[in-house]
């Protein structure tokens, strides 16, 4: 099974990053409630297990 995460931008300019995989239709969702929330440079990264992305600096 592939792993996802993702990296944004909160609406305060703040760079963030997932703290927990997600599979493909859960990142989706959590993509959904990012844009609601007006986070912008969404990204879903595919991730090894054990592995999570850093957020964009």
């Amino acid at each position: 099974m592939q792993n996802f995460a993702l990296t944004w931008t909160d609406a305060d300019g703040t760079p963030c990053a997932s703290a927990v995989a997600y599979n493909k239709t859960s990142a989706e969702q959590r993509q959904g409630e990012l844009l609601k929330a007006k986070a912008s440079e969404i990204e879903i990264v595919p991730v090894r297990p054990g592995e999570l992305p850093d957020p964009k600096a």
